[in-house]
């Protein structure tokens, strides 16, 4: 079989990729070395599929159903088997084998095109916001994992030279740098996170309803995780004329409903969609930048 890379991958890791970088040349050849070596059969590439990995549906020599995930080393692949290890099915999928070939991970066949995106708003939120509390837990000793301070202390420094370019964001980031500065002095939880987690990363399982998938992991407090998972649906929220009530709503509902503090909540909201905003903007989606400072605005 050939391993064509789904178009959307191509175009998220050309937003991205460094000088140089030929992880994309090299993935047919790298997925046909992972299949011959697990001897797997091969299902299908899963298309659109994701913005950092390929991911192809496969059975096991025993007939087992399974996902085989590559991705390039700065999507980080290695935390993520760290975090599922850690989990170990708690919440999240699992791993089927232990580390065995760097930037590959077999994993547990969950429903890759049902999400809780699929259910009524409301719902969505409320089955996502369970799957997410499950995945909050100490992090494991000498966890090789960042820190929140680490990744938002990267994150920032990109914001303000982004600032100084486009002075029209100027005043939103400041307001985000400032809100990450106020939360970081102090502190409050010490949480392995799933980072990256919105309703579309919450899949439907066999053994549970809803497990999460394709984590970033982090170690920090849950209302940095949370955070993301208020401005899902951003696109409807701008669309309706009550948008910027419904977001302090929401804010208030997730905030209460996993015992988070809401200021804490509001800002690290703030900061994330800001900080999405101008990476949005700076590697040419200027839609999609527009939409998120609009929403940043709101909080």
């Amino acid at each position: 079989m050939v391993f064509e890379p789904p178009k959307r991958l191509v175009r998220a890791l050309g937003e991205t990729a460094p000088e140089g970088d030929d992880w994309l040349e090299k993935l047919p050849g790298a997925a046909q070395q992972a299949v011959a070596l697990r001897e797997l059969t091969v299902e299908r590439v899963q298309v659109p599929g994701g913005r950092s990995s390929l991911v192809v549906l496969v059975r096991t020599a025993d007939g087992t159903p399974a996902v085989l995930k590559l991705a390039p080393g700065r999507a980080r692949p290695e935390a993520e088997r760290a975090a599922l290890a850690h989990w170990a099915g708690r919440g999240a999928v699992q791993l089927l084998e232990p580390g065995r070939t760097e930037g590959v991970l077999l994993l547990e066949r969950l429903h890759p095109d049902v999400s809780v995106r699929s259910l009524p708003e409301a719902k969505a939120l409320l089955e996502a916001a369970g799957t997410l509390r499950r995945l909050w837990v100490e992090p494991p000793p000498g966890f090789p994992f960042e820190t929140v301070a680490e990744r938002t202390g990267r994150q920032a420094e990109v914001m303000r030279a982004r600032a100084q370019d486009d002075p029209a964001v100027a005043p939103l980031v400041d307001l985000a740098l400032a809100a990450r500065d106020e939360l970081l002095a102090a502190p409050r939880e010490h949480r392995l996170l799933h980072g990256t987690f919105r309703q579309s990363k919450v899949l439907a399982g066999e053994r549970m309803p809803w497990l999460a998938v394709g984590p970033d992991p982090v170690v920090g407090e849950c209302a940095f995780d949370l955070a993301r998972l208020v401005r899902d649906r951003v696109e409807d929220l701008i669309a309706q004329p009550s948008g910027a009530a419904t977001t302090r709503r929401r804010v208030k509902r997730l905030a209460e409903s996993l015992d988070v503090d809401q200021e804490r909540l509001r800002g690290w909201t703030l900061f994330r969609a800001v900080e999405s905003g101008v990476r949005a903007g700076r590697v040419g989606r200027p839609r999609d930048a527009e939409l998120l400072l609009e929403f940043a605005g709101w909080l």
